[in-house]
């Protein structure tokens, strides 16, 4: 989706972590200067120090909690690693509660019969019974991550290790995962779903009707992208069956994507693509009998095309799945109870909102699942209910003007769920205890005194948790914590390093506010300002925003590499800001939320060039003649909207990755928030910066990867065709084949942001009008 994909300060918490792009900035060991015979870092920021390595964080080991809560079982570098073979790593199991460590996968059993060297582990499952432990190795990419690969079985007790797939090619099978009882494993290869028995390896293939355009157990590029949804098949509690999602993009129009710089001639990727107001793949849930191969399908009402199957999960009485459907227009959820065996639907209850329902709401079971949590803004705010799967009754469980961010566990034995909010300011983040029985108020766990945003991994059973916190101005540390006193057992990453690297430089001043947009209301905002800035000089401005509903850019944690560059723009005389417009995912209640529908590029630009005009009026040293801003995926075409809409307002854009036209952009994302172009024509147009391009009279840079298969270079071209019709200067850099992150190939991140900060110096930090 249209989300930010630059280093984005944390902003989409999920994603929290957030983006590829990120990983440019730690790659080698940081270079300082000789201060009185000690090493000391410098008080000055450069690009050469952003992009040595000097700021990375400590690194964190592979890790899972144990199936009972009891403690991590991590993948970390072996005991017996030597110079020529550094690589050895080895699983070891740290218990919670003492600090026990042992190892419980040695390096040597992770050495293939007759191979050199140990495989190189991207994950580890351990199976329910804790006898095997599954291995993924070579992992490929497939769009956003490493999805596909070569898979292994150890065996704890005889330390044999075995590949799965038999003859399959390196790198080819998907979503592996161990059956219930521990005695099949069923992954996807070439789109269609296997199980393989770990006791002889024998292979039986469940579905028969994969190809390139028919999808058993994965998903089409707008399911993966908008809906976060990769792995398609899931075991029913007993191991007898696989729920699993069929797609069928044959209808689908494809996209090509032309890569120039591979070889002597172009070499071309076509895949299925849908744009907004076009035709969908048809997709269906299935449930298939892992010993007859036999599939029941499930009749769930509504056109397969123009409805999203956008969660499912198998209730607690083995026969029956939970299927979550949103409508086209994605303003109404209706949740279904299937049965695997006969396929019959019956409606458990219905969603709907006057503008769109967010569809992350991946609910959970409790109660021995009689009943589960389910996030809803049914009253204003987000939150938490419990549902009774009998009748579909809400019952509410938290109480008070403030939005549930979150679900973050749940402790039955205690009679509460974990849940992440932050009442009194929408920038930050916090741990709350709810009662699963409704009849208390939710209560702060986070201890107070620790402002900014606060992460947590809870352990099964909810004792413990691993907890990772950051501010604006304070790089992230992380501890293990008890719960629910939050006492701190010990700290796993320290960064301190970091943390001393930051505290020397000539840092510039931060803040957080509220900024009156007139009948706009009050617009979260921070703002970063020189050192030693003087008030009665006048100094240039730098707008960093996003805007769109699926980000947020105001939020107080430590922003990694997007933070360290505006400051360095600060230690060099400029102010940057940044303000959430209405419309944005902020934790301020559904009005705010929603208030862009229909209206993006509309109202949520109108919302900043409004907060913009109040900032130069109430901070006279901000230079109202320079005035820049800048933004990445929405961020990009927030850009450009704001500076061919309100020319009066910005005097210079720095547009990466942007989307001119809002009909080129994918069917789930798109019409969620702006309708279907056939009936939101007039929005898609206005909300369009390809629409004002005629308009541009300031100083304006493109910047796109060609190869950008999520926000294609297509739109680019088409406005600079506009550009060049009206007559209309600009500068453009195309960075050929990079994706929407462009940071693949050397040196390509450091390029970027030296021709963005050299485009800054020479249009807004000495242009004087």
């Amino acid at each position: 989706m249209t989300r930010p994909c630059v280093p984005s300060l944390g902003f989409l918490p999920g994603l929290l972590a957030l983006f590829a792009f990120c990983s440019f900035m730690v790659s080698t060991l940081a270079s300082q200067a000789v201060v009185k015979s000690r090493q000391r870092p410098s008080p000055g920021l450069t690009l050469d120090r952003l992009f040595s390595g000097e700021f990375s964080p400590e690194s964190m080991p592979l890790w899972h909690w144990r199936d009972d809560g009891a403690g991590i079982l991590s993948l970390e570098a072996s005991t017996e690693a030597t110079n020529s073979e550094p690589s050895a790593f080895e699983i070891r199991f740290t218990d919670a509660s003492s600090g026990r460590r042992e190892i419980v996968v040695p390096a040597a059993w992770l050495r293939p019969q007759g191979g050199s060297r140990e495989l190189s582990v991207q994950d580890f499952i351990f199976s329910p019974d804790r006898k095997r432990v599954l291995i993924v190795s070579n992992g490929v990419r497939v769009w956003r991550r490493h999805t596909r690969g070569d898979f292994w079985i150890l065996d704890l007790h005889s330390q044999s290790l075995n590949k799965l797939g038999g003859d399959a090619e390196p790198g080819s099978l998907q979503f592996a995962k161990f059956s219930p009882d521990s005695s099949r494993v069923a992954y996807v290869h070439e789109n269609d779903i296997y199980t393989q028995s770990l006791d002889d390896l024998r292979i039986t293939r469940l579905t028969e009707t994969g190809s390139p355009t028919l999808l058993n157990g994965v998903f089409d590029w707008v399911y993966e992208e908008e809906l976060d949804l990769r792995d398609g098949f899931t075991w029913s509690p007993d191991g007898s069956r696989i729920s699993y999602w069929e797609t069928d993009s044959s209808r689908v129009r494809e996209f090509t994507l032309i890569r120039n710089t591979d070889g002597l001639y172009p070499v071309t990727t076509t895949f299925p693509y849908p744009k907004a107001g076009q035709e969908n793949s048809s997709v269906r849930l299935g449930v298939v009998d892992v010993e007859t191969g036999t599939t029941q399908w499930l009749n769930i009402p509504g056109d397969s095309r123009n409805h999203y199957l956008a969660h499912t999960r198998w209730s607690s009485n083995v026969t029956e799945v939970l299927v979550q459907q949103f409508n086209r227009l994605q303003n109404t959820n209706q949740v279904w109870v299937v049965s695997s065996t006969t396929g019959e639907a019956r409606p458990l209850f219905q969603e709907r909102d006057a503008a769109w329902m967010e569809n992350d709401n991946d609910a959970q079971l409790f109660d021995q699942g009689h009943q589960m949590l389910w996030l809803s803004d049914r009253d204003g705010w987000q939150h938490l209910y419990a549902v009774s799967l009998a009748d579909g009754s809400f019952r509410l469980l938290s109480r008070g003007s403030f939005d549930v961010i979150s679900i973050a566990g749940v402790d039955e034995a205690s009679d509460c769920v974990y849940v992440i909010a932050s009442p009194d300011h929408p920038a930050q983040r916090y741990l709350y205890r709810v009662p699963l029985s409704g009849s208390g108020e939710p209560q702060r766990v986070t201890p107070d005194g620790n402002r900014g945003q606060h992460g947590y991994q809870i352990s099964p059973g909810g004792q413990w948790a691993v907890h990772t916190s950051s501010a604006f101005n304070r790089p992230a540390v992380t501890d293990f914590v008890h719960l629910p006193d939050h006492r701190v057992v010990r700290t796993l990453r320290e960064n301190k390093k970091l943390h001393l690297t930051w505290e020397a430089l000539r840092r510039p001043r931060s803040e957080f506010f509220k900024i009156d947009a007139g009948s706009r209301g009050q617009l979260d905002a921070w703002m970063i300002k020189p050192p030693g800035l003087d008030e009665t000089r006048s100094y240039p401005v730098l707008f960093y925003v996003y805007g769109e509903p699926h980000g947020q850019t105001v939020q107080d944690v430590w922003g990694g590499p997007t933070l360290l560059w505006h400051c360095m723009l600060a230690q060099q005389g400029y102010v940057v800001v940044s303000v959430d417009n209405r419309g944005v995912l902020s934790p301020r209640g559904r009005s705010f939320r929603k208030s862009a529908h229909h209206q993006i590029g509309i109202q949520t630009v109108a919302d900043q060039a409004a907060a913009a005009q109040a900032l130069l009026k109430r901070f006279r040293y901000l230079d109202p003649k320079r005035v820049g801003v800048w933004g990445w995926s929405g961020g990009g075409s927030m850009s450009l909207n704001a500076l061919f809409q309100y020319p009066h307002v910005y005097s210079m854009a720095m547009s990466v990755a942007p989307v001119p036209d809002q009909r080129y952009y994918d069917t789930i994302y798109q019409e969620r928030y702006m309708g279907l172009p056939s009936e939101n024509s007039e929005g898609y147009r206005l909300g369009s910066p390809l629409t004002h391009a005629a308009k541009l009279r300031g100083d304006l840079l493109i910047v796109h990867g060609t190869g950008d298969d999520n926000v294609h270079y297509q739109g680019t071209e088409a406005l600079i065709n506009e550009l060049i019709a009206n007559k209309k200067p600009f500068t453009m850099m195309a960075y050929p084949d990079r994706t929407h992150s462009i940071s693949e190939g050397r040196n390509t991140s450091r390029h970027l942001f030296d021709l963005l900060t050299h485009y800054l110096n020479d249009h807004l930090k000495e242009k004087r009008p």
